[in-house]
């Protein structure tokens, strides 16, 4: 039995019985002894085992060297998560390492029943685990006492902060006693982390065991390029291509996660939903499905799938791009953990290729190229695995013989052969077609087929009766019965509409219509010997008035302005302002230029003849022609006398009031 002679006992067999035979490196960086006691700030990969990494670094305040308290009174030891999922497999992974050590665990998160947590916490526990919310609400209530609290991990500490929990988390820090240990674990390490630790914690020792060389070791980094129209069929295929026993497909938005959960049920995937939107009973029970096999596609959003870890998950897919670097490598984190392989398959439609390129260099991380499965690769892909099935290459029970031999005896070899492929397939969904693409080039277009011999029809509506080819497609084929492929060419004219059919449905397309030969909407159809001239021209557009309204066909023989034309009347240019003509108003006859005009004051000359002088145009900026010579200067504030022939001054203004009745 592999032994670990630095850890406690308890902890060492907890670690062998598990099947551990060494230790992660963020495992073994924090449990040296040289760094025992201290504050840490860890950034480690995703799915690099830091669970049981702060569980043995949080021992010595737990265990100490007589062991745990068989007494729980006040919890010693309080691990913080930012989600629900996350704090309960926290929960099960400290359960089975503390179990040897006789350690209990009762948990505070959102979405579970308050009372039985409380009951929990008055009965005493050694380790609590919750989610912020849950635990600050314990705290205010007086049900969770941080008195004797020894260390504090937080878990996810850069998610919690983008869910908006500082202030929850800085409420717990100060609650705790100033005494504790702090131990942050986060997958990376933000400007507001290092600020946090700087605030509550003490000379932290800061551990990475993040290389850029064997971060990504374990996960197949694969970005798949797709039309915009194929996104979900890429996701069909690679679910059909792998078939992984567990695989978690990551999308944006709730609304997303409940529409493709619709479309993978419909074509008989094992398919289980987890989003925000959901209550905590029916996310527990979606990840029990896939836990026991009886779900194999979970799927996802962000948040809610925040620090799951699914036992043999070997298929992650990116339906929609995270929306950061951290995005992509915790999804990503799910797969290749523990030592084991991993894909991630990024659906990149062609459309957005430049985004995710610049997401996949932000994330410093190995991808290769590729196209989505095609029909044919999954169906020779189904061959192989068919050829490896159980049931076929175990041998012949004694209590299958005599089936067995009756069924070689009523059919030859290759019916019965053509009977387990028809079984293998069957028992499983068809893949879909998908626009062939090209890694280097984008999309391939799609050769535009002859259409070959053609007959040539003349309808009586045109854009005067607001023909649209795209109704008048489906009333061509529900008139004579034919299907898109047979309809060629449809030229939309002023007053008609020429359309090509294809030869060997213009018979079928006649009889249709016969004897009438009259569409829906009295549309009469007109058999032509040959093909119209000038269809290789764009036809005529409609009417720029040609909109809502009804019919204003006619308005193009009105004249405008009252009927007159713009050619009735030659428009004849605007006459010069009274005066002489503007090069002769200088004194020598001709325009001066600007700089040669002599310099006048302001307020200097006579005003326009027919304009009366401004009022503040007066000598010295106040005064100036128009002002009279010696008189006083208007005190500011002061009213003008009454005018001559108007009412005097003074006049209007209340007199003395008259005494009231009494």
């Amino acid at each position: 039995m592999t032994e670990f002679p630095h850890l406690p006992a308890a902890l060492s067999q907890a670690l062998a019985a598990k099947g551990y035979e060494a230790l992660t490196p963020v495992q073994e960086a924090v449990t040296k002894p040289e760094i025992a006691g201290r504050d840490l700030l860890v950034s480690a990969q995703t799915g690099s085992g830091k669970t049981v990494a702060f569980g043995l670094a949080m021992a010595g305040e737990l265990m100490g060297e007589a062991g745990i308290s068989p007494y729980p009174d006040l919890p010693r030891a309080l691990v913080v998560a930012p989600t629900r999922e996350l704090a309960m497999q926290v929960s099960r992974e400290l359960s089975w390492l503390y179990a040897g050590a006789g350690a209990v665990i009762a948990g505070a998160v959102g979405g579970m029943d308050a009372r039985s947590e409380r009951r929990a916490l008055e009965r005493g526990a050694h380790i609590v685990v919750g989610t912020p919310g849950r635990i600050c609400d314990h705290i205010r209530r007086g049900a969770l006492d941080l008195a004797a609290l020894s260390v504090v991990v937080l878990d996810e500490a850069d998610e919690m902060l983008d869910m908006g929990f500082r202030e929850d988390l800085e409420f717990i820090l100060e609650a705790a006693p100033e005494s504790r240990r702090t131990l942050m674990f986060s997958a990376t390490v933000p400007r507001e982390i290092e600020r946090m630790a700087g605030t509550f914690q003490r000379e932290a020792e800061r551990i990475s065991t993040i290389a850029a060389r064997e971060s990504h070791a374990d996960i197949d980094y694969r970005a798949f390029l797709v039309d915009r129209s194929d996104r979900e069929n890429a996701i069909v295929n690679l679910l059909r291509f792998h078939e992984a026993e567990r695989a978690i497909v990551f999308c944006s938005t709730r609304a997303a996660v409940a529409h493709l959960t619709g479309r993978l049920l419909n074509r008989g995937f094992s398919v289980v939903a987890l989003s925000g939107e959901l209550t905590q009973d029916e996310r527990s029970r979606a990840l029990q499905m896939m836990r026991d096999g009886r779900a194999r596609v979970c799927i996802a959003t962000d948040v809610a799938a925040r620090g799951i870890d699914l036992p043999g998950l070997e298929l992650v897919i990116h339906a929609d791009l995270p929306m950061n670097r951290e995005g992509l490598l915790h999804r990503s984190g799910r797969t290749g953990r523990a030592g084991r392989k991993g894909l991630s398959a990024i659906v990149v439609p062609a459309n957005i290729r430049a985004k995710a390129e610049r997401l996949i260099r932000e994330a410093g991380v190995a991808v290769n190229w590729d196209t989505a499965p095609t029909p044919e690769a999954i169906l020779a892909r189904d061959e192989e695995r068919m050829l490896q099935e159980p049931g076929l290459v175990a041998p012949v029970t004694a209590e299958e013989f005599d089936a067995v031999e009756r069924l070689v005896s009523a059919f030859p070899p290759k019916q019965l052969a053509a009977a387990v492929l028809r079984h293998f397939r069957a028992a499983r969904t068809a893949p879909e077609d998908i626009v062939p693409m090209t890694v280097g080039e984008g999309p391939k277009p799609r050769a535009r087929e002859e259409f070959g011999a053609a007959r040539f029809y003349r309808l009586s509506m045109g854009h005067d009766q607001w023909v649209d080819p795209k109704w008048l497609l489906p009333m061509l084929c529900r008139a004579g019965d034919l299907t898109r492929r047979d309809i060629g060419m449809i030229r939309v004219m002023e007053d008609h509409t020429f359309v090509q059919i294809h030869e060997s449905a213009a018979a079928k397309f006649e009889a249709g219509l016969a004897p009438s030969m009259v569409m829906e909407d009295k549309c009469t159809v007109e058999p032509l010997a040959e093909a119209p001239a000038g269809l290789d021209r764009p036809g005529p557009k409609p009417a720029r008035w040609a909109g809502k309204g009804g019919d204003r066909g006619d308005r193009g023989d009105r004249k405008p302005y009252g009927g007159k034309s713009f050619g009735d009347k030659p428009r004849s240019p605007k006459p010069h302002r009274k005066g002489p003509p503007r090069e002769d108003r200088s004194e020598g006859g001709e325009r001066q230029e600007r700089a040669e005009r002599p310099a006048r004051k302001f307020g200097e000359g006579a005003p326009a003849k027919g304009r009366k002088a401004a009022p503040w145009a007066r000598e010295g900026g106040h005064g100036g022609a128009a002002a009279k010579e010696g008189k006083p200067k208007a005190k500011y504030g002061a009213k003008p006398a009454g005018k001559p022939g108007g009412k005097p001054a003074g006049a209007g203004k209340p007199g003395p009031k008259k005494p009231r009745k009494a």
